[in-house]
């Protein structure tokens, strides 16, 4: 790994940080099915957990099918990255009572609850585009509109994780 593939690899953790949530994509026979979800990150481990229920779908086509996306946005900033990797549903109490926390009680009353399961997703790759924000992004757009040329607005990286 280059050192700056190293950098872009940083970027889009401190990105995924940041935004915090994410539309999880799995696969539902021919079906593409998304769905918001807390993302809790271990870059050191190169993991990501999520806190999910037994009784949703997401655990079968996961079980099916666990190519996984996960696409975190934050459109305010103009910041977003969108990563492949591979998922495992897990029973694994002591990470489940680890990761609950507020988000989580919106869903489950306790860490206990015997129907949270935590995916755990090993990224494959990701792509990361990270914005000046709005208000330069439509100005740099515009100039671009009236001179005939490609705006420069923000970074645009593919990394492998």
């Amino acid at each position: 790994m280059t050192n700056d593939n190293a950098g872009n690899v940083e970027r889009a953790w401190e990105l995924m940080k940041k935004i915090g949530f994410a539309m999880l994509v799995t696969r539902d026979g021919d079906k593409l099915r998304a769905r918001p979800m807390s993302a809790y990150l271990e870059r050191e481990k190169n993991e990501i957990y999520l806190l999910t229920d037994a009784r949703r779908h997401k655990d079968e086509e996961i079980a099916r099918n666990p190519g996984i996306n996960l696409s975190f946005a934050d459109a305010s900033s103009q910041k977003y990255v969108s990563l492949t990797g591979t998922a495992v549903v897990s029973n694994d109490r002591a990470k489940i009572r680890e990761l609950f926390s507020t988000p989580a009680k919106a869903w489950w009353d306790s860490a206990d609850d015997p129907n949270i399961r935590v995916l755990k997703i090993t990224p494959d790759d990701a792509e990361f585009w990270d914005s000046p924000g709005t208000v330069i992004s439509y100005v740099k757009m515009a100039a671009a509109a009236v001179t005939g040329t490609r705006p420069d607005i923000g970074t645009n990286r593919k990394v492998s994780m």
